[in-house]
């Protein structure tokens, strides 16, 4: 089990916000469940964005008005009879904080309200949801997530994506159709949060480092390989012609069991050999070092540590402690860039 406080800086990672002065109180708090930590994320942000202005949209509006707005909807007109009521029916773009993206942070924030949070977290959610007082509400089941940012919407960003981990991650869906809040994210949302914090620390934490989520390429013989499927590194740690590929992968079991016998799993050790064989061809005429690194989130029974020399690679298995001061996280992640990059931390 993942600490909430540890959940908070991965979130900070993660999403680059959280470092902003604005957040920084937020990281001295004790909070006891995950619907507490990102009910105060949010309250924090969405207060950030009242300040500079709920974002806004133009949304086609079609109403009975007294004097011609936007565009005459001669049918509707007659049809509904308004011209006995001395109204035309007009279509028109009404510049509204009626947004897509606001309707998704109030239905989040009412959904935390039926949350187990304390009570002055819910009276500060309602402060801020008086704002709200002109956005509509939307099924949560069926948000579109889809979202497409650009330079006047970027702020919203964080936000969304929070919204995205409470209403995906802490909801449950109960056999009578009805659903629930939980107290933790399921094992898909925290494998994505696992994987985007360990890339943005070591982007954050090691500027000498190229890093990156990078695509390996194929080392083909003729060129075709039309049907073969993309190689996407989770993490790439690159310093000249010293590589390191992680794949990170959060787990409920570290490793498979058969006849009480503990052994890696097969699929993870081919994909990262796969890999780093791949990647080491871009080097073939360099003298070079690539090398590759599964890495999982350690378990409250399982703990990995192991090296193997495979064709002349080093592939590594290794746990992360995750259940622990994030002063130790931050010593665990560094170690593994001093060892393989032998870097001064």
């Amino acid at each position: 089990m993942i600490p909430i406080q540890n959940i908070y800086y991965m979130l900070s990672y993660a999403f680059k916000v959280l470092t902003e002065q604005g957040y920084k109180n937020i990281a001295t708090e004790q909070f006891d469940n995950m619907a507490e930590l990102c009910s105060a994320i949010l309250v924090k942000g969405v207060s950030f964005q009242i300040k500079r202005g709920l974002g806004r949209d133009y949304l086609q509006k079609e109403e009975g008005l007294p004097t011609v707005k936007g565009r005459i909807e001669v049918s509707e007109t007659i049809k509904t009879l308004s011209i006995l009521k001395q109204q035309l029916i007009c279509s028109y773009d009404d510049f509204s904080v009626n947004s897509y993206m606001n309707r998704i942070i109030k239905t989040t924030m009412e959904l935390l309200l039926r949350s187990d949070i304390s009570k002055n977290r819910k009276k500060e959610l309602k402060k801020i949801l008086a704002y709200f007082s002109d956005v509509e509400t939307l099924d949560f089941l069926s948000i579109n997530w889809n979202i497409q940012y650009n330079r006047n919407n970027q702020t919203y960003r964080m936000l969304i994506s929070i919204c995205y981990l409470v209403i995906k991650g802490l909801l449950q869906t109960n056999a009578d159709g009805s659903t629930k809040l939980m107290d933790f994210l399921d094992e898909q949302r925290m494998s994505h949060l696992y994987e985007k914090f360990i890339l943005e620390y070591y982007r954050r934490e090691f500027p000498l480092l190229d890093v990156s989520s990078s695509q390996i390429s194929w080392a083909l013989d003729d060129g075709i390989g039309t049907m073969l499927p993309v190689m996407q590194s989770d993490i790439m740690l690159t310093k000249g012609n010293d590589v390191l590929i992680i794949d990170a992968k959060y787990y409920t079991n570290v490793t498979q069991t058969r006849f009480n016998v503990h052994k890696q799993h097969s699929h993870n050790l081919y994909q990262i050999f796969t890999y780093v064989k791949n990647k080491e061809k871009a080097y073939s005429q360099k003298q070079h070092k690539v090398s590759g690194m599964i890495l999982y989130a350690a378990t409250e029974n399982e703990r990995i540590d192991e090296k193997y020399q495979m064709s002349g690679n080093q592939i590594s298995v290794k746990t992360l402690d995750l259940n622990c001061d994030f002063s130790k996280i931050r010593e665990q992640l560094d170690l593994i860039v001093n060892d393989h990059f032998k870097l001064t931390i």
